[in-house]
């Protein structure tokens, strides 16, 4: 159940301070909360909620708020509550009526704020915000532009187009460790099966499987076949304790729904290692690299510092500074099969299409070539082939793409350095793609945020500057008369 406006607290003025507590309204967090419009967003997300009883779910802007100040400063959900009790600038921001000293929520309440703000809910609160507040009797980003408008006139604008892996905080995988958390994992579910049907353990070896696993692990040089043997002896106990499984459930004994779907993610880990311990590869399609986290998968990207990412995949396009995600997925992707679907939605929400799309060179194949040459787009980079003898360069242009191009990779190092990026800490499938799209919104917020505090020192700047260009002008005049 969600009922809008609850909370009374638009403006400053609304806030209610106790004796002595004076908020400055120059504050970053004031600023930002009066550039994102509340309302609108409010609207949309009111419509998550379709019962009309029960429990009344917290604000838009508390739930909202909170994460966008958790991404900044990268808190724990219980740092994060201990914060918002403690600072009277953040309870102003999560739209709070008044400072209070008392926790506005639980810490555990975090998890359905991320779930309920999903990928595409963030999206489109996205597109809200970098539309502005200003636009209500314009056409909406997504509408239909009739290609054939006298209204709509050449190509204008610069796309930046780039893909990025955002990695997942996980253990690195290795072959021995998933087997041995494969093996615990089974006999906790034997353990708790027992436990609950009242019956006697069998046996499972638990401690010399230990002991076998250990001398691998500690060991300083790990040659081919210790690693062999050690995988081997591994396979061998899951392969034990799996029987005992299929033993009781012929039994009749039903697992829960949460060991269900444990031991498929265990039966997946045992048939891939076992493929390719017997075919002696290192390499399978959709690998399991994680049990906790069975969705992510390895991202080849080639780059010094990582051959190979945990996470997900996502492509960000960049239009006047602002980001936005263009697709996200757990599984290598050739990034260069999205290009044309961000031309056309550039073109939904502008009306018209970019005169130039940056991008690397990877995008330029021939079928995308072809489209941009089409739509009467520059695609930037050297043409396919062989360079031609009589072939002439434009340096300028070409420098020019270049030095614009950056932008998208300071998007991306400004996003993984200060807005969560770097390392994704959620563990659902959902709440990292929201947590994902998150860390763009909140870069996103900050640029604009800056972006009002330029136009500020710029019209103070020139203030100053024709004073004193009449001051001068004033003492001119008065030494020539």
């Amino acid at each position: 159940m969600y009922k809008k406006n609850r909370n009374r607290q638009y403006t400053l003025t609304d806030f209610n301070q106790p004796m002595g507590l004076k908020l400055d309204p120059e504050n970053k967090w004031i600023k930002k909360a009066e550039m994102i419009p509340w309302n609108r967003i409010e609207d949309k997300y009111a419509t998550l909620f379709e019962s009309t009883t029960g429990t009344v779910a917290k604000p838009l802007r508390m739930a909202l708020g909170s994460l966008m100040i958790q991404k900044e400063y990268d808190f724990s959900d219980r740092a994060l509550v201990e914060q918002l009790q403690e600072n009277p600038y953040f309870q102003y921001f999560i739209g709070l009526p008044g400072f209070q000293l008392g926790a506005p929520f639980a810490p555990s309440l975090l998890v359905e704020f991320r779930k309920r703000l999903t990928e595409d809910i963030l999206m489109d609160i996205n597109e809200i915000i970098l539309k502005g507040d200003d636009d209500d009797d314009q056409p909406t980003s997504g509408g239909d532009v009739d290609e054939d408008s006298d209204t709509q006139e050449g190509n204008k604008g610069t796309l930046i187009l780039d893909a990025t892996c955002a990695p997942q905080n996980i253990e690195f995988p290795q072959d021995i460790n998933l087997l041995n958390e494969t093996r615990e994992k089974l006999e906790g579910i034997i353990d708790a099966i027992c436990l609950r049907e009242n019956l006697d353990k069998p046996r499972t070896y638990r401690k010399k499987a230990r002991r076998d696993y250990l001398k691998l692990a500690r060991s300083k040089k790990r040659t081919t076949l210790r690693i062999r043997k050690a995988i081997r002896q591994q396979l061998q106990y899951i392969r034990r304790d799996r029987g005992y499984l299929s033993q009781l459930e012929k039994q009749g004994i039903v697992l829960n729904e949460k060991e269900y779907k444990l031991l498929q993610v265990l039966d997946n880990v045992y048939e891939q290692q076992k493929f390719m311990y017997d075919n002696k590869v290192h390499t399978i399609e959709n690998r399991i690299v994680s049990i906790s986290q069975p969705y992510i998968r390895p991202i080849v990207r080639g780059k010094s510092k990582a051959q190979v990412e945990f996470g997900a995949k996502l492509d960000l396009s960049i239009v006047d500074g602002f980001g936005r995600i263009e697709k996200i997925s757990f599984e290598a992707y050739n990034e260069s099969e999205v290009l044309a679907d961000v031309i056309e939605r550039y073109k939904q929400r502008t009306g018209h299409y970019p005169e130039r799309v940056l991008a690397d060179k990877i995008y330029r194949n021939r079928n995308n070539l072809a489209y941009c040459k089409e739509r009467n787009i520059r695609l930037s980079g050297p043409e396919l082939g062989r360079p031609r003898k009589d072939a002439v360069i434009d340096k300028k242009s070409e420098y020019r793409d270049n030095a614009d191009r950056v932008e998208v990779e300071r998007a991306f190092s400004l996003a993984k350095g200060s807005y969560g990026l770097g390392l994704i800490k959620t563990k659902l499938e959902e709440t990292t793609r929201g947590s994902i799209v998150l860390s763009i919104l909140v870069m996103n917020i900050n640029r604009k945020l800056k972006m009002f505090f330029r136009k500020i020192f710029i019209s103070i700047f020139s203030r100053f500057k024709i004073r004193k260009f009449i001051r001068v002008k004033i003492y001119a005049d008065a030494v020539a008369a």
